[in-house]
């Protein structure tokens, strides 16, 4: 499986960081490291014919490039927004105004961490009622200024807990479908990581979603559906094949519109040709919606999802 493979990757990577520390230690250990870097290369070429499973494997990677990450590489002039106005800032939103190509967008994701300090911080990436809120609150207004929605998708699943449904989880959800459906404005959903249920969709309803090669899209976790169908979570593995989650088969389903190559591995491995291949698609996709006319775009977006 490719769990063990990346493992065996990442003690490579580490043993190659420990010996080039410094100028000296890189030039004393320059065979050793370009031996292991062979080594490596020769077990990410393992990862060429993966699993359902190991797709959401690499989804799930804690090293996989997070919204923060894709802002950073893709955009300019980010300025975050914070707040539902109502409630309070929910961590596992992030969002505000940047430009892409010197165009102004309006740009939001799910946010999760690097380590458990930052996981509790947004609650492992998935919001609550106050994070779609304030979704949807910048979402309008990229609608009122006219400015494209730029979404990313990596999150679990809403938080279930008992204060997320009294603050009213399904019906903000159920707020932010209504509203996308109806915008005038381009919608791009970029699925980085996991896209579980309807805190995936909550952010979702856009006139084309890109997949990263590595993300899934689902109506819930495999542990889920394992657990609801079998009544055993151990299976999960099993219910990766039938769920036919992974992107390729998003693709082949017209669900996903464009499949974003990754390197071998994962994006994890080389994030910076990643990031230029998704810029190629983006900025492409963005153009062909720009365009389009505010009643063309809504036309599409719902006859895409009549169709799915």
């Amino acid at each position: 499986m490719i769990k063990d493979i990346i493992k065996q990757v990442e003690e490579l990577e580490k043993r190659m960081e420990d010996m080039a520390k410094t100028v000296e230690d890189l030039r004393a250990n320059a065979p050793m490291i370009a031996q292991l870097d062979q080594e490596r290369n020769t077990l990410l070429r393992e990862c060429s014919d993966l699993s359902a499973a190991d797709h959401v494997y690499l989804a799930r990677h804690p090293k996989r490039p997070h919204i923060q990450d894709f802002i950073e590489n893709l955009f300019t002039d980010f300025f975050e927004q914070k707040g539902d106005h109502l409630y309070k800032d929910d961590a596992a939103i992030y969002g505000g105004i940047a430009r892409y190509k010197g165009m102004p967008v309006t740009v939001l994701g799910h946010r999760k961490g690097r380590n458990m300090e930052e996981n509790l911080a947004c609650n492992f990436g998935m919001p609550c009622p106050e994070g779609y809120r304030k979704a949807l609150r910048l979402m309008e207004q990229a609608e009122k200024f006219q400015r494209p929605i730029i979404t990313f998708i990596d999150t679990p699943g809403a938080y279930p807990g008992l204060e997320a449904e009294e603050h009213g989880q399904g019906e903000a959800i159920a707020q932010n479908l209504a509203a996308m459906s109806g915008f005038h404005v381009p919608i791009i959903s970029i699925i980085t990581g996991e896209g579980n249920s309807g805190g995936a969709l909550a952010i979702g309803v856009a006139n084309k979603i890109l997949m990263l090669e590595n993300a899934v899209f689902s109506v819930l976790s495999p542990e889920g559906f394992a657990s609801i169908l079998w009544k055993d979570a151990s299976r999960h593995e099993e219910a990766c094949d039938i769920m036919k989650l992974t992107a390729k088969d998003l693709r082949k389903a017209k669900v996903a519109d464009h499949l974003i190559p990754e390197p071998l591995g994962g994006a994890q491995e080389d994030p910076e040709r990643m990031y230029a291949s998704l810029d190629i698609v983006l900025e492409k996709t963005l153009q062909e919606l720009c365009a389009l006319r505010p009643d063309e775009l809504v036309e599409q977006r719902q006859e895409k999802y009549r169709n799915i």
